[in-house]
């Protein structure tokens, strides 16, 4: 029995449910052709939504009893793939604009602005890079200098 057994009052309505559920892809064959019974989506959805929410690690499912951690992450990549997401963001976006009405006007593009040189897969290339002389190698104090032939 997990901790969280009720509705939190976190949990999708199903006026909601309605829009997303057509956005999502038909569930892949299983590979071996028979399996349990998948969990429902608007289950997965809901679990989904509250590690986003909360913050928590997707192991930390367990504790509830909305839905195991390995299902969740595997739908939450798949929808991923899929686009789902940025669908639901894209429609939205475009609902509260007909509604409220959005002034498209005053919207800016999300970006990164990151140093020069920046890498996530090698956080030291931008010391590295930020060190090298015009020529393009390292130089500075405690480094060698290369000589030009």
């Amino acid at each position: 029995m997990g901790l969280i057994e009720r509705d939190d009052g976190w949990r999708m309505p199903d006026w909601l449910w309605e829009k997303i559920e057509p956005l999502l892809p038909p569930p892949p064959p299983h590979p071996l052709g028979t399996h349990r019974p998948r969990i429902p989506n608007q289950r997965v959805m809901d679990a989904i939504l509250l590690v986003l929410r909360t913050g928590m690690q997707w192991n930390a499912l367990r504790a509830t009893v909305i839905c195991n951690s390995s299902t969740a992450h595997r739908r939450f990549q798949e929808w991923e793939r899929a686009g789902v997401f940025h669908e639901i963001w894209r429609k939205g976006l475009l609902d509260y604009d007909e509604v409220v009405g959005i002034d498209w006007r005053f919207l800016a593009a999300d970006g990164a602005l990151t140093a020069e040189g920046h890498s996530r897969r090698d956080p030291h290339r931008a010391a590295q890079a930020h060190a090298r002389g015009a020529a393009g190698h390292l130089s500075g104090p405690g480094l060698r200098q290369r000589r030009e032939p």
